[in-house]
């Protein structure tokens, strides 16, 4: 296996595949010089400055953590030369170009799986164990913190609440209709604060709650359904569960037992099972543009700014 890109993501790609048993860690590609030494630092591989020098390299399959606007580029240069592919969110810059590597794979006969890691949170899995089942009625999760080191030409919709697009679709197994945005950007070029509204199409409501101003990282999921009220801290991977709801107020409560696995680990076991046993990825491509797609439409229909209404000169 090969990684593409030695960026934040990349790099742990890199130092999760070099511990897999089964794999051998083909090469890490990064046109910047510096980049690839820091790699070199910590994982023992082989590095590159092109895709090119990977694919020639021979691998069985990459993972890509480049910069969004590459994904369509380098995954159809990938399965043309017949690699499996595991692209990070988003997929691409827009549906369309995620489309074409989704019938790029189709064709080529390859597995093609986009990186949406925070489904293999722990306490993200026992929250979905928990709600299996249920009458969903509502959703509501934060994803906040500071303003990232790393900036690129996305803003928090793109960067941030996309993951949370693809837990509500996940957590109701039913598509966003109806999509409500309200955004500003306070210190940012692009929004850095969204409030996103959701209607899906079985009729539960959903929010996200998503900003880059908040001195501290927060990531919470809240739950509600027609018995049980769930509280889920992704950081912390803490769950708790809220049920016998009672005339007089009360109700019982529980704290459901959270897994220990590595997120990225997991993502990436899941993706190589795939390969081995040629099963539909755990996030299929079609997926990764669903959720893409509804993330576009939110900075689509946003409402447009109101002038501030002028004062009325006194009268004499």
């Amino acid at each position: 296996m090969g990684v593409i890109g030695a960026g934040v993501m990349g790099s742990n790609h890199a130092r999760v595949l070099a511990q897999l048993p089964g794999v051998k860690l083909a090469g890490v590609v990064d046109p910047l010089a510096e980049s690839r030494s820091r790699i070199t630092g910590f994982v023992d591989c082989p590095t590159f400055a092109t895709v090119d020098e990977l694919l020639a390299a021979g691998v069985d399959a990459v993972t890509i953590a480049a910069p969004t606007h590459l994904h369509r580029d380098v995954s159809l240069a990938c399965i043309a030369h017949g690699a499996h592919v595991l692209v990070e969110k988003p997929i691409a810059t827009t549906g369309a170009e995620g489309r074409e590597i989704i019938d790029a794979a189709r064709k080529k006969g390859v597995t093609l799986m986009v990186g949406h890691v925070e489904r293999f949170n722990p306490a993200v899995a026992t929250i979905k164990e928990a709600i299996r089942g249920e009458e969903i009625l509502s959703v509501a999760i934060t994803r906040v913190g500071p303003f990232p080191p790393r900036m690129s030409n996305v803003g928090v919709v793109i960067d941030l609440a996309v993951h949370d697009i693809d837990l509500i679709r996940w957590f109701t197994g039913s598509d966003i209709v109806e999509v409500q945005p309200q955004l500003t950007s306070a210190v940012a070029e692009r929004e850095d604060i969204a409030l996103l509204q959701f209607r899906t199409a079985s009729g539960v409501l959903a929010h996200i709650n998503t900003n880059w101003l908040t001195p501290f990282k927060a990531r919470t999921a809240t739950i509600a359904t027609r018995n049980k009220y769930i509280q889920g801290d992704l950081l912390t991977r803490q769950v708790t569960e809220c049920f016998g709801f009672q005339r007089d107020g009360s109700y019982s409560m529980r704290h459901l037992p959270v897994g220990h696995d590595e997120p990225l680990r997991a993502e990436l076991m899941a993706f190589i099972k795939a390969i081995k046993t040629g099963s539909a990825p755990a996030i299929t491509g079609e997926a990764g543009v669903a959720s893409l797609e509804i993330a576009i439409k939110c900075l689509e229909t946003r409402p447009k700014p109101v002038a501030a209404p002028q004062p009325h000169a006194a009268s004499n």
